[in-house]
Protein backbone atom coordinates (compact mmCIF):
# COMPACT_ATOMS: atom_id res chain seq x y z
CA UNK A 1 0.00 0.00 0.00
CA UNK A 2 1.27 3.56 -0.58
CA UNK A 3 1.86 5.72 1.88
CA UNK A 4 -1.28 8.37 2.80
CA UNK A 5 -0.43 11.93 3.47
CA UNK A 6 -0.85 14.54 6.63
CA UNK A 7 -3.44 14.57 8.73
CA UNK A 8 -5.81 12.98 11.79
CA UNK A 9 -7.41 10.12 11.18
CA UNK A 10 -10.69 9.23 13.45
CA UNK A 11 -11.18 5.75 14.73
CA UNK A 12 -13.91 4.09 16.74
CA UNK A 13 -11.83 1.90 18.80
CA UNK A 14 -13.66 -1.23 19.43
CA UNK A 15 -12.99 -2.78 23.11
CA UNK A 16 -10.52 -5.61 23.41
CA UNK A 17 -7.78 -3.55 22.09
CA UNK A 18 -5.49 -1.19 23.30
CA UNK A 19 -4.61 2.24 21.74
CA UNK A 20 -1.09 0.98 20.91
CA UNK A 21 -3.09 -1.90 19.12
CA UNK A 22 -5.04 0.70 17.06
CA UNK A 23 -1.64 2.60 16.20
CA UNK A 24 -0.37 -0.38 14.94
CA UNK A 25 -3.18 -0.83 12.59
CA UNK A 26 -3.11 2.47 11.13
CA UNK A 27 0.33 2.29 10.65
CA UNK A 28 0.38 -0.75 8.41
CA UNK A 29 -3.24 0.71 6.55
CA UNK A 30 -1.84 4.14 6.21
CA UNK A 31 1.81 2.74 4.82
CA UNK A 32 3.89 5.07 7.24
CA UNK A 33 5.70 4.23 10.85
CA UNK A 34 4.55 8.40 11.86
CA UNK A 35 1.48 7.40 13.57
CA UNK A 36 0.56 8.71 17.05
CA UNK A 37 -2.21 9.09 19.56
CA UNK A 38 -3.78 11.69 21.17
CA UNK A 39 -5.44 9.97 24.45
CA UNK A 40 -5.28 6.57 25.20
CA UNK A 41 -8.41 4.75 25.78
CA UNK A 42 -8.61 1.67 28.04
CA UNK A 43 -9.07 -2.01 26.36
CA UNK A 44 -12.79 -2.57 27.76
CA UNK A 45 -13.25 1.14 26.52
CA UNK A 46 -14.84 2.05 23.17
CA UNK A 47 -15.13 5.20 21.15
CA UNK A 48 -13.13 8.30 19.42
CA UNK A 49 -9.91 8.04 19.31
CA UNK A 50 -7.72 10.41 17.36
CA UNK A 51 -4.31 9.35 15.51
CA UNK A 52 -2.21 12.10 13.37
CA UNK A 53 -0.36 10.67 10.63
CA UNK A 54 3.30 11.62 9.43
CA UNK A 55 3.26 15.50 10.12
CA UNK A 56 0.46 15.85 11.32
CA UNK A 57 1.28 14.14 14.62
CA UNK A 58 2.95 17.48 15.52
CA UNK A 59 -0.70 18.85 15.87
CA UNK A 60 -1.03 15.98 18.50
CA UNK A 61 -0.36 18.18 21.48
CA UNK A 62 -2.97 20.36 20.82
CA UNK A 63 -6.09 17.90 20.92
CA UNK A 64 -4.61 15.92 23.89
CA UNK A 65 -5.68 18.60 26.42
CA UNK A 66 -9.38 18.66 24.84
CA UNK A 67 -12.21 18.50 26.78
CA UNK A 68 -13.56 14.56 26.30
CA UNK A 69 -17.48 13.40 26.85
CA UNK A 70 -18.27 9.96 27.46
CA UNK A 71 -21.35 7.51 28.11
CA UNK A 72 -21.00 5.04 31.20
CA UNK A 73 -22.40 2.48 33.44
CA UNK A 74 -21.55 2.66 36.62
CA UNK A 75 -21.92 -0.29 38.98
CA UNK A 76 -23.08 0.88 42.32
CA UNK A 77 -22.62 -1.92 45.11
CA UNK A 78 -18.96 -3.91 43.64
CA UNK A 79 -15.31 -2.54 43.77
CA UNK A 80 -12.72 -3.86 41.75
CA UNK A 81 -9.25 -3.39 41.54
CA UNK A 82 -9.12 -1.16 38.90
CA UNK A 83 -11.80 0.42 39.51
CA UNK A 84 -13.12 -0.81 35.90
CA UNK A 85 -14.99 -4.35 34.70
CA UNK A 86 -11.49 -5.10 34.21
CA UNK A 87 -10.75 -6.17 37.28
CA UNK A 88 -11.21 -8.36 40.05
CA UNK A 89 -13.98 -7.48 42.85
CA UNK A 90 -12.17 -6.66 45.87
CA UNK A 91 -15.66 -5.83 47.97
CA UNK A 92 -19.34 -6.17 47.76
CA UNK A 93 -21.31 -4.29 50.06
CA UNK A 94 -24.20 -4.41 48.10
CA UNK A 95 -26.67 -1.29 48.35
CA UNK A 96 -29.51 -0.78 48.94
CA UNK A 97 -32.65 1.77 47.29
CA UNK A 98 -30.94 5.03 46.66
CA UNK A 99 -33.46 7.97 46.08
CA UNK A 100 -33.16 11.14 43.84
CA UNK A 101 -32.24 13.10 45.95
CA UNK A 102 -29.68 11.85 47.35
CA UNK A 103 -28.39 10.24 44.16
CA UNK A 104 -28.12 13.67 42.63
CA UNK A 105 -26.15 15.05 45.96
CA UNK A 106 -23.47 12.63 45.54
CA UNK A 107 -23.34 13.51 41.82
CA UNK A 108 -22.85 17.49 42.30
CA UNK A 109 -20.39 17.08 44.72
CA UNK A 110 -18.44 15.15 41.85
CA UNK A 111 -19.61 17.91 39.49
CA UNK A 112 -16.64 20.93 38.63
CA UNK A 113 -13.84 21.74 39.60
CA UNK A 114 -12.54 19.22 41.89
CA UNK A 115 -9.77 16.96 43.59
CA UNK A 116 -9.04 13.71 42.03
CA UNK A 117 -7.44 10.86 42.74
CA UNK A 118 -6.58 8.69 39.77
CA UNK A 119 -6.95 5.02 39.64
CA UNK A 120 -3.88 3.20 41.31
CA UNK A 121 -4.21 0.71 37.98
CA UNK A 122 -3.36 3.84 35.43
CA UNK A 123 -0.39 5.14 33.23
CA UNK A 124 0.56 7.27 36.15
CA UNK A 125 4.34 7.26 36.94
CA UNK A 126 5.68 6.58 40.31
CA UNK A 127 9.02 6.71 40.24
CA UNK A 128 10.06 5.75 36.88
CA UNK A 129 7.69 3.18 37.34
CA UNK A 130 4.02 3.03 36.01
CA UNK A 131 1.39 2.55 38.75
CA UNK A 132 -0.34 -0.12 37.38
CA UNK A 133 3.21 -2.26 37.55
CA UNK A 134 3.30 -1.08 40.73
CA UNK A 135 0.06 -2.46 41.51
CA UNK A 136 0.64 -5.55 39.56
CA UNK A 137 3.66 -6.30 41.61
CA UNK A 138 2.05 -6.43 44.66
CA UNK A 139 2.82 -2.77 46.20
CA UNK A 140 0.47 -0.87 47.70
CA UNK A 141 0.04 2.53 45.73
CA UNK A 142 -1.26 6.07 46.76
CA UNK A 143 -1.39 8.78 44.17
CA UNK A 144 -1.98 11.75 45.08
CA UNK A 145 -4.94 13.94 44.28
CA UNK A 146 -4.94 16.51 41.12
CA UNK A 147 -7.27 18.84 39.68
CA UNK A 148 -9.28 18.01 37.29
CA UNK A 149 -12.97 19.27 35.83
CA UNK A 150 -16.23 17.85 35.59
CA UNK A 151 -18.25 20.08 33.05
CA UNK A 152 -21.74 17.83 33.76
CA UNK A 153 -22.24 14.90 34.96
CA UNK A 154 -25.65 13.42 33.74
CA UNK A 155 -27.75 10.13 35.13
CA UNK A 156 -29.70 8.63 31.90
CA UNK A 157 -31.02 5.69 33.88
CA UNK A 158 -30.92 3.45 36.67
CA UNK A 159 -31.29 -0.61 37.28
CA UNK A 160 -31.95 -2.26 40.26
CA UNK A 161 -30.09 -5.94 39.45
CA UNK A 162 -28.55 -9.21 41.61
CA UNK A 163 -24.86 -9.84 40.31
CA UNK A 164 -24.06 -12.51 42.15
CA UNK A 165 -25.93 -12.51 45.22
CA UNK A 166 -25.17 -8.98 45.98
CA UNK A 167 -27.97 -6.03 45.59
CA UNK A 168 -26.59 -3.57 42.81
CA UNK A 169 -27.62 -0.58 40.68
CA UNK A 170 -26.63 0.08 37.22
CA UNK A 171 -26.35 3.89 36.49
CA UNK A 172 -26.04 5.01 32.35
CA UNK A 173 -24.41 8.58 32.79
CA UNK A 174 -22.83 10.82 30.47
CA UNK A 175 -20.22 13.30 31.58
CA UNK A 176 -18.49 16.03 29.61
CA UNK A 177 -14.56 16.39 31.64
CA UNK A 178 -11.53 18.07 31.15
CA UNK A 179 -8.28 16.33 30.19
CA UNK A 180 -7.25 13.88 32.62
CA UNK A 181 -9.97 12.88 34.33
CA UNK A 182 -10.70 9.09 35.73
CA UNK A 183 -14.41 8.34 34.64
CA UNK A 184 -13.40 5.25 36.37
CA UNK A 185 -12.58 7.02 39.22
CA UNK A 186 -15.61 9.41 39.34
CA UNK A 187 -17.25 5.15 39.64
CA UNK A 188 -15.53 4.67 42.83
CA UNK A 189 -16.01 8.34 44.42
CA UNK A 190 -19.69 8.08 43.52
CA UNK A 191 -19.79 4.37 45.16
CA UNK A 192 -18.19 5.65 48.10
CA UNK A 193 -19.99 8.78 48.43
CA UNK A 194 -23.54 6.79 48.99
CA UNK A 195 -22.18 4.73 51.64
CA UNK A 196 -21.02 1.48 49.53
CA UNK A 197 -18.59 1.01 46.45
CA UNK A 198 -18.23 1.43 42.71
CA UNK A 199 -16.90 0.72 39.72
CA UNK A 200 -17.05 1.05 35.81
CA UNK A 201 -18.86 -1.42 33.56
CA UNK A 202 -18.91 0.69 30.14
CA UNK A 203 -17.23 3.39 28.61
CA UNK A 204 -17.39 5.13 25.03
CA UNK A 205 -15.93 7.61 24.51
CA UNK A 206 -18.16 10.28 22.09
CA UNK A 207 -16.14 13.15 21.50
CA UNK A 208 -13.03 15.00 22.28
CA UNK A 209 -12.94 18.52 21.56
CA UNK A 210 -14.79 18.99 18.37
CA UNK A 211 -14.67 16.10 17.09
CA UNK A 212 -17.30 13.46 17.40
CA UNK A 213 -17.67 9.69 16.94
CA UNK A 214 -20.03 9.77 14.08
CA UNK A 215 -17.09 10.60 11.60
CA UNK A 216 -14.95 7.94 13.22
CA UNK A 217 -13.99 5.42 10.97
CA UNK A 218 -14.27 1.54 12.18
CA UNK A 219 -11.04 -0.25 11.86
CA UNK A 220 -12.45 -2.40 9.28
CA UNK A 221 -13.29 0.84 7.18
CA UNK A 222 -9.65 2.01 7.41
CA UNK A 223 -8.60 -1.40 5.66
CA UNK A 224 -10.32 0.01 2.65
CA UNK A 225 -9.69 3.70 2.76
CA UNK A 226 -7.54 5.95 5.42
CA UNK A 227 -9.51 9.30 5.58
CA UNK A 228 -7.48 12.22 6.81
CA UNK A 229 -8.90 15.57 8.43
CA UNK A 230 -6.38 17.72 6.60
CA UNK A 231 -3.96 20.21 9.12
CA UNK A 232 -5.70 22.57 7.54
CA UNK A 233 -8.92 21.52 8.67
CA UNK A 234 -7.50 20.39 12.37
CA UNK A 235 -6.04 23.63 12.25
CA UNK A 236 -9.56 25.73 12.10
CA UNK A 237 -11.23 23.28 14.48
CA UNK A 238 -8.35 23.36 17.26
CA UNK A 239 -7.04 26.93 17.21
CA UNK A 240 -7.85 30.45 16.84
CA UNK A 241 -6.94 31.91 13.19
CA UNK A 242 -4.85 34.45 11.80
CA UNK A 243 -4.94 35.28 8.13
CA UNK A 244 -1.13 36.14 6.82
CA UNK A 245 -0.64 38.32 3.58
CA UNK A 246 1.76 37.11 1.05
CA UNK A 247 4.64 38.33 2.66
CA UNK A 248 3.89 37.51 6.09
CA UNK A 249 3.44 34.07 4.82
CA UNK A 250 6.81 34.02 3.38
CA UNK A 251 8.64 35.35 6.70
CA UNK A 252 7.43 32.67 8.62
CA UNK A 253 7.85 30.05 6.16
CA UNK A 254 11.88 30.95 6.75
CA UNK A 255 10.73 30.74 10.45
CA UNK A 256 10.77 34.34 11.27
CA UNK A 257 8.32 36.30 13.16
CA UNK A 258 5.98 39.22 12.33
CA UNK A 259 3.96 41.83 14.41
CA UNK A 260 1.58 40.05 17.20
CA UNK A 261 -1.30 38.46 17.25
CA UNK A 262 -2.50 40.60 20.17
CA UNK A 263 -4.31 36.84 21.12
CA UNK A 264 -3.14 35.05 24.56
CA UNK A 265 -1.77 31.31 23.65
CA UNK A 266 -1.08 29.45 20.25
CA UNK A 267 -2.83 30.53 16.97
CA UNK A 268 -3.12 28.61 13.22
CA UNK A 269 -1.68 31.54 10.67
CA UNK A 270 -3.26 30.78 7.09
CA UNK A 271 -1.81 32.04 3.78
CA UNK A 272 -3.80 33.61 1.33
CA UNK A 273 -4.66 30.42 -0.33
CA UNK A 274 -6.14 28.87 2.73
CA UNK A 275 -4.19 26.43 4.02
CA UNK A 276 -2.26 26.44 7.54
CA UNK A 277 1.64 27.35 7.63
CA UNK A 278 2.35 27.55 11.16
CA UNK A 279 1.37 28.01 14.46
CA UNK A 280 2.58 31.11 16.32
CA UNK A 281 2.38 32.56 19.85
CA UNK A 282 3.63 36.07 20.56
CA UNK A 283 6.80 36.56 22.51
CA UNK A 284 7.38 40.18 23.00
CA UNK A 285 6.10 43.06 20.55
CA UNK A 286 6.37 39.67 17.46
CA UNK A 287 4.60 36.83 16.79
CA UNK A 288 6.92 33.81 16.35
CA UNK A 289 6.56 30.37 15.22
CA UNK A 290 6.17 27.48 17.59
CA UNK A 291 5.72 24.84 14.71
CA UNK A 292 6.08 25.59 11.02
CA UNK A 293 4.24 22.98 8.96
CA UNK A 294 4.96 24.32 5.53
CA UNK A 295 8.63 25.29 5.45
CA UNK A 296 10.45 27.37 2.81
Amino acid sequence: MSAVGDGIVLVDKPAGLTSHDVVARVRRAAGTKKVGHAGTLDPMATGLLLLGVNRATRLLTYLVGADKTYLATIRLGQATVTDDAEGELTATPGIGEVDETTLSSAVGDLTGPIEQVPSSVSAIKVDGRRSYARVRAGEAVELPARPVTVHTFDVLAARRSDADGTPVTDLDVEIRCSSGTYVRALARDLGSALGSAGHLTALRRTSVGDFAVEEAQTLEDLADDVRLVSPSDVARRVLPIRDLSERETTEIRYGRGIGPSATDGVVAAFSPDGHVVALLADKGDRARPVLVLDPA
